[in-house]
């Protein structure tokens, strides 16, 4: 366990230090209030030196601002490639991060907040971290990050393509972009589920929300697996399906990748990008060396029934920011004995998309979002495959 230690009003003081993002522990904590100025505290913050708020809460809030506004006086230059300006970007919001995150607040052993005009934050943290058990120090931005993840699991993301709302947890990402949803729930299913006698069956590889395992139900699949490797999107899709009244269909196991068995459909939305995550919502976003994409891939085979396909959910942002080529891809494929039955596209819906202040502006606006369908080398009813 990491101790953080400072002192106040002479006194010298310890609590333990939490991080999702695995930050490191500060080396140098001082106690700051309504009198410290953003100038101050972007210098020390810059510096290395956590500043222990213990002034007014809404006045910590705009001293984030505040210090955020002269970070973003200097913009990550643009680099000579698409992937030298993603590396830049990266270092640049790690930069943001890193000094933001020198703010901090102490939680108190049940996890209220004794800063003035403070929210009750004691609900939203139980939902993150689990039940309090000590006082802890966390960064403010880490937890404005927990309170909006409990308005957004309150009040649930609109998915017109179930009609229904899903609630996403803390550290589970939410399905904002719709269209891999879309792309679910419209691509033909495979002649096997769609004909088939008996039980037809599914897995969601990588679960997350328990979204696509819901958009398989609707569509008619008898049995579904939904899986996971985080214990909180376990915990969120259990939720999302028992809200749904699905439990009947569809199971939530794990952690782990495939379940036992095969299955006539296995669908995988893993992360699209092949770098390290810093922190745990950015799990749904960066696959380190792509090792869920090549897990999926190369145990698809012997997991799918005769006739079954496998649907990989991915987006070529990868591609146009040159860390991964359309020929590495393909590869992987083949030397996993997969064909590829058809690839179903669409174009991203959300914002960033059209935001020409983006530095990675280029390469999003050329993004699309593929549904690959996969088949083993073996599998009836198919011809070679497409050649693409």
């Amino acid at each position: 366990m990491s101790v953080i230690y400072w002192t106040e009003a002479h006194t010298a003081r310890s609590a333990r230090w939490h991080s999702e993002s695995a930050a490191s522990l500060p080396g140098r904590v001082v106690v700051a209030d309504d009198r410290t100025k953003a100038a101050t505290a972007y210098r020390l913050a810059c510096e290395g030196t956590a500043l222990l708020w213990r002034g007014d809460f809404h006045n910590a809030r705009q001293l984030l601002r505040a210090m955020g506004r002269r970070i973003d006086r200097k913009p990550p230059r643009a680099g000579d490639s698409p992937g030298e300006s993603f590396h830049l970007h990266r270092r640049a919001r790690s930069h943001r991060a890193r000094v933001l995150g020198r703010l901090l607040v102490l939680l108190e052993d049940d996890y209220s907040l004794a800063l003035r005009r403070a929210p009750d934050v004691r609900q939203a943290c139980v939902e993150a971290y689990g039940s309090p058990h000590e006082a802890m120090v966390v960064s403010l931005t880490e937890l404005l990050g927990v309170i909006g993840a409990q308005q957004w699991r309150e009040k649930g993301v609109a998915v017109p393509a179930i009609n229904a709302r899903i609630h996403p947890h803390y550290g589970v990402f939410s399905p904002v972009r719709g269209e891999y949803v879309d792309l679910v729930a419209r691509t033909p299913l495979p002649a096997s589920v769609a004909h088939g006698a008996g039980p037809r069956t599914a897995f969601d590889l990588g679960t997350g929300t328990g979204v696509l395992a819901v958009a398989l139900a609707h569509r008619g699949l008898d049995r579904l697996v939904a899986t996971d490797i985080n214990p909180r999107a376990l915990s969120c899709a259990r939720e999302n399906v028992h809200r749904l009244k699905l439990t009947e269909r569809i199971d939530v196991v794990g952690p782990g990748l495939f379940p036992d068995g095969r299955a006539h459909l296995i669908v995988c939305n893993p992360p699209w990008l092949p770098a390290r995550p810093t922190s745990a919502v950015e799990q749904g976003v960066y696959d380190p060396d792509s090792a869920m994409l090549h897990g999926f891939l190369n145990g698809l085979a012997s997991h799918l029934e005769p006739g079954g396909e496998g649907w990989l959910i991915l987006s070529d942002l990868a591609e146009h920011l040159g860390l991964r080529t359309r020929s590495a891809l393909l590869t992987a494929f083949r030397a996993a004995g997969l064909r590829v039955v058809d690839k179903v596209d669409t174009r991203p819906r959300h914002p960033r998309a059209s935001d020409r202040t983006d530095p990675l502006h280029a390469a999003r606006a050329a993004e699309v979002t593929s549904l690959w369908r996969l088949a083993g080398p073996a599998s009836p009813g198919y011809g070679p495959g497409r050649r693409l």
